[in-house]
């Protein structure tokens, strides 16, 4: 029985940092999206998009998650019409970042639902072995 609380709860870490990392992505994509390049054409601040992998830990033979990659999402920039920016081209209009404030938003309330998710198996795993603790005594 101790062996499956354990895993339980390496099985909610394994996710907790997942999420974690996601969390670090999405405020860096907030942070970022006023960022515009400085020179005329150039592009600024582009989304980041992380990508999760289930994988084997052989060590515990368990199925875990981590981050398997994080890429820049290719969605194109938005344009905005002003002559005096520096990064205006010779029309007066620069490239604004792909960072979309609403859909960052609903992003980290997913991600913070889902950390919160595992927490409360940690919680619920070690509430049970202090139950099984104390029937033991």
């Amino acid at each position: 029985m101790a062996d499956e609380l354990i895993s339980s709860m390496t099985i909610a870490a394994s996710g907790m940092r997942a999420q974690g990392a996601r969390i670090r992505v999405i405020s860096e994509n907030i942070a970022n999206r006023d960022s515009t390049a400085n020179t005329p054409g150039g592009d600024p601040y582009r989304r980041k998009v992380v990508t999760f992998q289930n994988y084997l830990d052989r060590e515990s033979d368990m199925q875990l998650v981590r981050v398997r990659k994080i890429t820049e999402d290719q969605s194109a920039f938005t344009l905005r019409y002003d002559p005096s920016h520096p990064a205006a081209n010779e029309e007066g209009y620069y490239k604004r970042p792909n960072v979309t404030g609403v859909i960052e938003t609903m992003d980290m309330l997913q991600a913070q639902r889902s950390y919160q998710a595992n927490v409360s198996v940690i919680q619920n795993t070690k509430s049970m072995v202090n139950k099984t603790l104390e029937l033991l005594r």
